[in-house]
């Protein structure tokens, strides 16, 4: 089902590449931007993991640096079934974590330097059986490309706006639409781009809730964690490429109102019942 999500959320984020084009250069443009759409979802798809690592500034880290991280993350994959996934560590003092990866062979876990520091060893374990959770599901591919491409057309569309203010475009009789509509395109491509995200996002973050609470063998340390989290991130902000918000445990961006109108992520307090609801 989910390798089924990867392939239509490409096409319907190529679409919206493809029109961005035709609003800009009308035939040659949609062309133009249909071959950038071919190249990006080959390149979102195999380094995928790469780009999310680099979006979030985050640093890879060693057994001998982590011991406990990496002690709780190899007893839950081998519960989970899983090969041992890389670790990072993303240096912000808000508490977070992602998963990312096209696979559960080339998956990678990051948790936010705050995450180590404000969750004891049960939360800790419930938030990263989260994330595995994530990557038995085959869910992380989603994510980051979704983050890819959301990223790739907020520029597109920051160019053309800056292209409208300053008096750039072409003529009607080009072809393709005039500079108003680009600008509007400009504007709703983001918002569509988003809208994709969520309708992914939302759905996942219940499941990998309750799969990630059986891989821990309990549901209340990931409960905890949850309340703990989005405490923090409405205090502690964290600088974060709004594109990449999705893919983490909660939304970094809550504390802005305009990040919690586009929110990707389902409320804290539903998935707080629904998992002291599960019995595991």
């Amino acid at each position: 089902m989910n390798n089924f999500k990867v392939w239509l959320m490409m096409a319907g984020l190529s679409v919206i590449l493809v029109l961005i084009g035709n609003a800009v250069g009308g035939s040659n443009g949609a062309m133009l931007f249909f071959l950038i759409s071919l190249g990006m979802n080959f390149f979102s798809y195999y380094y995928s993991d790469k780009v999310a690592i680099k979006m979030t500034r985050s640093q890879p880290v060693s057994e001998e640096e982590v011991p406990e991280l990496y002690a709780i993350v190899r007893r839950l994959t081998q519960r989970a079934g899983l090969p041992m996934p890389r670790i990072y560590i993303t240096p912000s003092p808000q508490p977070n974590a992602f998963a990312t990866g096209r696979n559960p062979a080339h998956a990678a876990v990051a948790v936010t330097e705050g995450l180590v520091q404000i969750l004891n060893k049960t939360e800790l374990e419930g938030v990263l059986a989260h994330e595995l959770a994530h990557v038995k599901n085959r869910d992380v591919l989603v994510g980051t490309i979704a983050a890819t491409f959301a990223g790739a057309i907020s520029m597109l569309a920051n160019i053309i706006q800056w292209g409208a203010i300053f008096g750039m475009g072409r003529d009607d009789e080009e072809g393709g639409g005039s500079m108003i509509g680009g600008l509007l395109l400009a504007i709703i491509a983001p918002i569509a781009a988003m809208i994709i995200q969520m309708a992914i996002s939302r759905s996942r973050e219940y499941m990998a809730d309750e799969d990630g609470a059986r891989f821990a063998g309990n549901t209340g340390g990931l409960a905890n964690a949850l309340l703990k989290l989005e405490s923090a991130a409405h205090r502690i902000p964290m600088q974060v490429n709004p594109a990449a918000s999705h893919m983490f445990i909660v939304n970094p961006l809550s504390g802005a109102s305009m990040a919690r109108l586009f929110s990707t992520h389902p409320p804290i307090e539903d998935r707080v019942k629904r998992l002291s609801e599960l019995r595991v």
